[in-house]
C-alpha cells in the first residue's frame, strides 16, 4: 500500500524534528521510504506558536492503517508530542493523509484526512512528489491548489 505522511513541528528545532521523522519513516517495519517533499514554512492555522516546518513522505507499507498510525504516534511521543488541547504546538505531528485509495472513518482515524484540500502546507508539498495523486472522494489534489496559494508557504533551502 502506498500512504502519504503529513509532517509539521513548530516547537524545538522543528527542521531537525521534520529531518528526524522522515528518518524514523524509513525504517518502519514492513515499510520503505519512496520519495520526501521538501520542507515549507507556514504561518500557524487554527494555532498559535511559531510557523512550522512541514513536508509530506510517501512509504510503500505492509502495516494496516490502524497500527501505521500507532507507528506513527510512537515516533511523535519520542519527540515529546503532547497534546494539551486540539491544534495546540507541537514538537512533531504526523498524519496519514492518504492510503492508497482507501477511505476510512473511524473515531481515531480518518482517511483521507479531513482537512487536507484545504491546507498548502499539505497540498503544495504533497503535489511536489506527487503531481497527479487523487484524493478519494474529492479528486485530483491538483485541483485545490488554488484555493490555497494565498495561505503563504515558502520553500527552506
Amino acid at each position: 500500500m502506498i500512504a502519504y505522511i503529513g509532517i509539521g513541528a513548530n516547537l524545538g528545532d522543528a527542521a531537525a524534528n521534520v529531518d528526524d521523522a522522515i528518518a524514523r519513516l524509513s525504517m518502519l517495519p514492513g515499510s520503505r521510504l519512496l520519495a520526501c517533499s521538501a520542507k515549507y514554512r507556514t504561518a500557524p492555522i487554527d494555532s498559535s506558536g511559531d510557523d512550522y516546518v512541514n513536508a509530506v513522505a510517501s512509504i510503500e507499507t505492509s502495516q494496516p492503517a490502524a497500527d501505521l498510525l500507532a507507528a506513527l504516534h510512537a515516533i511523535e511521543l519520542a519527540h515529546g508530542r503532547e497534546r494539551p488541547y486540539r491544534n495546540a504546538p507541537r514538537t512533531l505531528d504526523l498524519d496519514i493523509l492518504l492510503y492508497g485509495d482507501e477511505v476510512i472513518d473511524q473515531p481515531a482515524l480518518h482517511i483521507p484526512h479531513p482537512r487536507m484540500q484545504d491546507r498548502a502546507f499539505v497540498i503544495v508539498p504533497l503535489l511536489e512528489i506527487a503531481p497527479h495523486v487523487i484524493i478519494p472522494g474529492r479528486g485530483p489534489a491538483s485541483g485545490f491548489l488554488p484555493a490555497v496559494l494565498d495561505q503563504g508557504i515558502s520553500k527552506l533551502a
